[in-house]
This record gives structure tokens, C-alpha cells and sequence, in this order.
């Protein structure tokens, strides 16, 4: 019995093998053995080759079908080509009829010969600072190809940067945001606003990036007026850091109003104190600064920056002015009563700069800036590649405190204005 048992079962396997594509290789083993790598690599090249006609081959079998029943009909061979190893290689492409004589397409070819497989090549080099011109060079010499020369690659890295604009500019915003970053940098001459916004989990998420001349508040509303229409709840209360441009101030308050609790950043606030003072007052100013934001009650702290601002209007008053300019947003974080972690994190813009700084590494290579459309593009592709590797803050588990103070302080908004 347990013969007959064992022979049904390899008949079973049979059948269903029988219509699998196979494909075996002659491997030269003892050249493989003596060779070096180079040659066991294009061996390997060729073997996928192989595999990518054995591919075509099989759905031809199938769209012919058997004997007396064909719907189509082989029509010879023309030259083609397909997307293998981040460059087009040349291969024999078979070709059906139908019964009507029109062409008949091969699903399987059009899939190894789509451009986005190139331009994601070519974006993977690139955004790790390989320069078009040595993009062929830094592929695989294991295989002949083309359209690796430099205008191609420039062509195929413009439409991958393209997709990757719309994408970072068409994308939904989350719904359970609870912070917003906005801070701006200068690439090129000009200037780029961008946004991040970190999530109940503590993810971080770019938001948006807003070209324009300079920092003003046309172009942070602009970008502000974007994420709403995307899905940011401006109905909603939410922190808003900012650095000390009074730009970005305006444009939060005509977009969102009072619904974002606005923290100034203290790092740019520090900064514009100190380069109003000379260099041997510079460390005293900073340590007392740094002191008094470091108190977790507000008042205190208030009371002591007050302090520091009336120690610097005798001999300094520009630096004392600085100060005193939205002095309370600089206590946001404690007036919401946020444990030292989170105080200490969402009281400046660094993880913004962070991205910001991430994004000038990988556009480093980039000689001449042609125009606006290409800062977007390139700042839009460092941006997201950058967010692949985004972790989550520290002290995301306390951001549920974040939460229930937000809301809180929306629902006592609310009474006020019934």
C-alpha cells in the first residue's frame, strides 16, 4: 500500500510541475573554480538574462495555447531591450499576432522594460552623492548596456526626482499629529520652507517643503495653506515649534490661529542674544540662559530670564530687546507642564535641522543650481530618502501626556467661546 501511496504522490507533484517554468544551468564548474569573481559575476548576469526570455518564452506558450485552439500565433523577433542591473541591455524580443493580425503585447517584456526601474537605479546612486558623470563607473561592469552615460542618467535622475516631489507634495497628512516643525534653509540663493510633524507614536513625518525668495510670511502661508488642504486639522490644537523669524509667527496666526500653541525656539532665540554681545560676555549670557529655561516651573523661569534681560539693557540693550521678544513662547513647553524630555526636545527646531543638514549632504555634489524647480526636486528626493531613516523621538511614550493636555486646552477653548 505504501507503494501505490508513494507513486500517486509523485504522479500529484508531476501535474503540478507541469506547467511551471523551468530553467536549468549548465554551470562550467571548473571554470567557475579557477576563475575570479568578475567572471563568475557576468556568468551570473547572463544566467538572468536567461531567465528574463525563459520568462517571455513561457507566457507565449500560454497565450498560444494547444494545438487547433490558438488564439495567437508566433511573428519572429525584433530588437528590444530591458532594464537589468541599472542599465538597458539589448536582448531579442519575440513577438505574437493575433488572429486579426494586430500585435499582441507581452505583459512580461513590458515589465522588465519599465523606465522606473532606471530611475530608481539611478536615484539609489545618486542620493548617495554619485555624480552622473561617474554613475557608469560605479554600476557593475558585468554586463554591456546603455543609456548610462551622463545626459541619460540626468534625464532618468529628473524624472525620479519628479515622482518624488509629488509624492512628498501630494501625499495625505496624518491625522493623529501632534507637533509641527516649521524652520527654513537657503539652497541656492533661495529660500526652502519645510514642515515635520511627529505623531502620537513619536514618528516623524516630512511634511511639505514651500520655495520662495526669502523667509516671509507669503511663503510659510502658502506651505501652511497646503498641509490643510491635504488633511491638516486646523481645527485642532496642536504645538507649533518655530524659530525666532517673526514670519513664521504671523503666517501660524492667520492660518491656524489660536488652535497652535506657538514654542519659539530656543536655540535661534540664544543665538540672536549672543550676536548682539561681545565675545567675553558671550559665555555668561549663555549660561544664564540656559539656566533659566532649564527651570521646570514657568514663572520662575520668566522671572529669571526677565533677570538676565534687565542685567543686559545697562551696556547691551539690542541683546536685551532680543530677548524680551516673545520671551513667554519660549516657555510653551512648560506652561504645558511636558516632563524635562519632552521640554528639553520640542523646545527647538533641531530635529528639523537635522533634516535640513541631511539634505545638504546628500545635494553636496550639485555644482550649479538651475532654478527653482530643481531645488524642489533635489531637496524633495534628500528629504524623503533622509525620512526612511527617521527614528522615533525620545520620550515618545509620553507624548500621550502631550495629548491629553492638547486636548484639554482645546475643550476649555471651547467653552470660552460658547
Amino acid at each position: 500500500m505504501r507503494k501505490y501511496t508513494r507513486q500517486i504522490q509523485q504522479g500529484k507533484q508531476k501535474a503540478e510541475n507541469k506547467n511551471r517554468l523551468l530553467l536549468e544551468a549548465q554551470l562550467p564548474m571548473s571554470e567557475l573554480i579557477a576563475g575570479v569573481r568578475q567572471d563568475i559575476e557576468g556568468f551570473a548576469a547572463q544566467l538572468g538574462l536567461t531567465i528574463i526570455q525563459r520568462v517571455m518564452a513561457a507566457e507565449i506558450e500560454q497565450k498560444v495555447g494547444k494545438w487547433g485552439q490558438q488564439q495567437t500565433h508566433r511573428h519572429g523577433h525584433q530588437p528590444g531591450y530591458v532594464i537589468y542591473g541599472g542599465r538597458k541591455v539589448s536582448l531579442e524580443r519575440p513577438r505574437l499576432r493575433s488572429l486579426e493580425e494586430q500585435e499582441v503585447p507581452l505583459a512580461s517584456y513590458q515589465a522588465f522594460q519599465t523606465e522606473g526601474k532606471l530611475q530608481a537605479a539611478v536615484a539609489r546612486q545618486l542620493t548617495r552623492q554619485c555624480s552622473t558623470r561617474n554613475y557608469e563607473g560605479a554600476i557593475d561592469d558585468c554586463l554591456k548596456g546603455y543609456g548610462i552615460k551622463r545626459s541619460s542618467v540626468s534625464r532618468h535622475w529628473k524624472a525620479a526626482t519628479v515622482k518624488e516631489l509629488e509624492t512628498l507634495m501630494q501625499r495625505p497628512i496624518p491625522k493623529d499629529l501632534l507637533v509641527l516643525m516649521i524652520d527654513s534653509k537657503f539652497f541656492g540663493g533661495d529660500c526652502l520652507v519645510a514642515a515635520i510633524g511627529i505623531d502620537l507614536q513619536g514618528r516623524k513625518h516630512v511634511l511639505g517643503i514651500w520655495h520662495g525668495a526669502t523667509e516671509n510670511s507669503t511663503v510659510v502661508k502658502g506651505l501652511l495653506e497646503d498641509l490643510v488642504s491635504r488633511g491638516l486639522e486646523s481645527e485642532r490644537k496642536m504645538l507649533i515649534v518655530l524659530d525666532g523669524a517673526k514670519a513664521l509667527r504671523k503666517a501660524v496666526q492667520m492660518v491656524l490661529g489660536d488652535q497652535g500653541l506657538v514654542q519659539r525656539c530656543r536655540i535661534h532665540k540664544l543665538r540672536n542674544v549672543l550676536d548682539q554681545l561681545p565675545e567675553e560676555k558671550k559665555a555668561q549670557a549663555g549660561w544664564r540662559l540656559r539656566s533659566a529655561w532649564a527651570k521646570q516651573d514657568p514663572k520662575v523661569a520668566e522671572k529669571e530670564l526677565r533677570q538676565t534681560a534687565k542685567w543686559l539693557e545697562a551696556s547691551w540693550p539690542m541683546a536685551a530687546a532680543s530677548l524680551l521678544e516673545g520671551l513667554a513662547e519660549t516657555l510653551t513647553v512648560q506652561n504645558l507642564n511636558l516632563p524635562p524630555t519632552l521640554c528639553r526636545i520640542l523646545s527647538n527646531t533641531n530635529l528639523i535641522e537635522n533634516c535640513f543638514s541631511q539634505a545638504a549632504h546628500r545635494t553636496r555634489q550639485v555644482k550649479r543650481w538651475d532654478g527653482p524647480k530643481m531645488i524642489l526636486r533635489w531637496t524633495a528626493a534628500a528629504l524623503l530618502s533622509a525620512e526612511k531613516n527617521f527614528r522615533r523621538i525620545k520620550g515618545c511614550e509620553q507624548l500621550s501626556l502631550l495629548e491629553k493636555v492638547l486636548h484639554e486646552s482645546e475643550a476649555s477653548s471651547t467653552l470660552k467661546a460658547a
